[in-house]
């Protein structure tokens, strides 16, 4: 019965969340209506999850976002420094084709995503076969370094969380 409900619990707990972040008031109305959108999204959009399992260690993605977040501040004060200090002659924009072992969905798009919030990076494109991710890196002098750092940093752990 509940999981009829709540076909994707953690949806729901995060739309609620969010959406009282958002009303940014604490109202007895605001809170209503965000257990109405917890529980109505996660059942309107149940029928496109139809493979959607678990995670199978999410006690380590405290840590994940930790290392994301604080890649993300790092990433920003680089940035800001290629904008302002570097000149575009020396910049060394590289397109890079990571090949993938994340094979669920899920998976790749938290590793799209992680690229993309990073600062300097954007994922592009994922082969029709999702084995592989074309990323834009804005300063890449090496870019197997590049490859290697998100390959291992977060690849990796993503690996770990989902598969």
């Amino acid at each position: 019965m509940m999981r009829r409900l709540f076909p994707h619990p953690w949806l729901s707990v995060v739309l609620v969340l969010t959406w009282m972040l958002l009303v940014n008031r604490w109202a007895v109305g605001s809170l209503l209506f965000a257990l109405i959108i917890g529980i109505v999204v996660p059942l309107m959009t149940a029928p496109y999850w139809p493979n959607a399992t678990g995670y199978s260690r999410p006690g380590r993605i405290p840590a994940y976002l930790a290392i994301v977040i604080w890649d993300i501040v790092k990433a920003n004060f680089s940035v800001a420094r290629i904008v302002l200090f570097t000149p575009r002659s020396a910049l060394r924009p590289a397109w890079i084709t990571v090949p993938l072992e994340l094979r669920r969905p899920e998976a790749i798009t938290a590793l799209a995503g992680t690229i993309t919030l990073t600062p300097g990076t954007v994922s592009c494109d994922l082969s029709e076969d999702a084995h592989a991710l074309l990323v834009h890196c804005l300063h890449a002098p090496d870019p197997d370094a590049v490859l290697d750092e998100i390959k291992t940093r977060y690849e990796a752990r993503l690996k770990e969380i989902f598969e």
